[in-house]
């Protein structure tokens, strides 16, 4: 049996779960709603103050869809109690991050700015070197901070660009000099 998708996921107050045919799961709760369709192999039941998720059978497929549909609910349910964050530090001289109602402008050694507009339901805000994304859909908050961190990636010999807060970036040395 999965570890994972066996483990029934605890429906907090104030949360409900919904589950229409073709395992089309509902989750509303204090931050919004979120909808998602769910492999229809799998089966969802809502008991009590719990949902609990089991596999027609012990396929690989089957157990794989397992796990991943109990983790997809449980981060649904997290994100409309407690939403998700992703937090991104720009690092080197002259660049820079600027906040304008929806638009996020980037100055990161271009010709150009670089301006990227929140999807729905995404928001970010801009403090200093550090550009926060927030939002209930953990999926979108990482691709959006994924697409932001791709304009320029850090380098590896002084570290320029945007990273992640946790991120470590391996450092390398430059070409020495004649001797």
């Amino acid at each position: 049996m999965s570890r994972i998708g066996r483990m029934p996921i605890a429906i907090p107050a104030g949360v409900t779960v919904d589950v229409a045919e073709n395992n089309k799961v509902t989750v509303k709760g204090p931050k919004g709603t979120l909808e998602r369709l769910l492999p229809s192999e799998m089966t969802i039941k809502v008991e009590g103050s719990e949902v609990i998720v089991n596999r027609p059978n012990d396929l690989k497929k089957m157990k794989a869809f397992h796990g991943l549909t109990r983790t997809l609910i449980a981060n649904m349910i997290i994100g409309v109690t407690e939403g998700y964050q992703k937090t991104l530090e720009i690092n080197g001289v002259g660049y820079r991050a600027a906040k304008s109602g929806k638009e996020l402008t980037l100055t990161v050694g271009y010709s150009h700015p670089v301006v990227m507009i929140d999807p729905e339901g995404i928001e970010s805000t801009v403090d200093q070197n550090k550009i926060i994304i927030k939002g209930i859909d953990k999926e979108k908050v990482g691709q959006y901070a994924a697409e932001i961190r791709a304009k320029r990636p850090p380098e590896p010999y002084k570290g320029k660009g945007i990273k992640y807060a946790d991120e470590v970036i391996r450092r390398k040395v430059g070409k020495a000099g004649k001797k």
